[in-house]
């Protein structure tokens, strides 16, 4: 029997037998504007008002302050939860990401024993990952055959991936953590991801798409995996209501 992690959301935990498998990782990813952060906020505040669990939000984007007041908004009283450590927002400014980032992350998550952690963004994260990498920490045998010389960027997207795979690989190890790992898609082309590597490496992918076509709902939802799980295969109308996030049923 898999143990799983509810979120909470109006019909999503549905789509996925329940919620998500305990410590796996999800990825989810959409345009701008599509309700990523809501939903990595949800899935926190539903985790310590309705089910005792420890959440922590890292973003590397916006303050403690404007997440907050964002919760506010559908009546989420996260100062309630600050106070008492139930919920804990992380804001770590991009000029202060360096080589010990995600290694301190995980080791709050274990040492704090947090339940739900939500990474906003990944893309931020990777985006800075080549610039505080040093060559040191790179074993040169991965990128180099010892006749070839590869040019700055493929050393770099080289260092991304393997920073990526290797922080998912960490939290993946974390038994009593699932994570959300909010990621912006590219507008055209066949990832999902901008880093291009963390959609095949996490266990779960929730894929957000806005489409401004003049309907009732102009936000839809699709599972486009998760391990371990028989999930639904359809895409759902999304709807932000000022309660959060509603998954709408495809059956009419």
């Amino acid at each position: 029997m898999v143990k799983r992690v509810k979120t909470g959301i109006r019909g999503f935990d549905e789509l996925v037998q329940g919620g998500f498998p305990i410590a796996s990782t999800i990825l989810l990813t959409g345009s701008p504007g599509t309700g990523k952060t809501i939903f990595g906020l949800q899935f926190l505040y539903n985790g310590a008002s309705k089910f005792n669990e420890k959440g922590l939000y890292v973003t590397f984007e916006q303050t403690e302050r404007a997440l907050v007041e964002q919760a506010k908004l559908f009546g989420w009283d996260f100062e309630k939860y600050l106070k008492n450590k139930s919920i804990q927002i992380l804001h770590i400014s991009t000029r202060e990401i360096n080589q010990e980032t995600t290694k301190s992350i995980v080791e709050k998550v274990m040492k704090e024993k947090i339940h739900r952690l939500v990474i906003d963004s990944i893309s931020t994260l990777a985006i800075n990952a080549p610039i505080y990498t040093f060559m040191t920490d790179t074993a040169l045998i991965d990128i180099s055959n010892g006749r070839s010389f590869f040019s700055p960027p493929i050393v770099g997207d080289f260092i991304v991936k393997r920073f990526i795979y290797s922080f998912i690989d960490d939290l993946r190890n974390v038994d009593h953590c699932t994570t959300i790992m909010i990621s912006e898609s590219p507008e055209k082309g066949e990832y999902l991801s901008r880093d291009t590597i963390s959609e095949f490496v996490c266990d779960g992918i929730i894929h957000i798409v806005f489409e401004s076509m003049g309907g009732e709902f102009s936000r839809s939802l699709l599972v486009r995996k998760m391990r371990h799980t028989k999930n639904d295969e359809d895409i759902h109308p999304l709807e932000i209501n000022n309660k959060g996030l509603v998954v709408h049923s495809t059956e009419k």
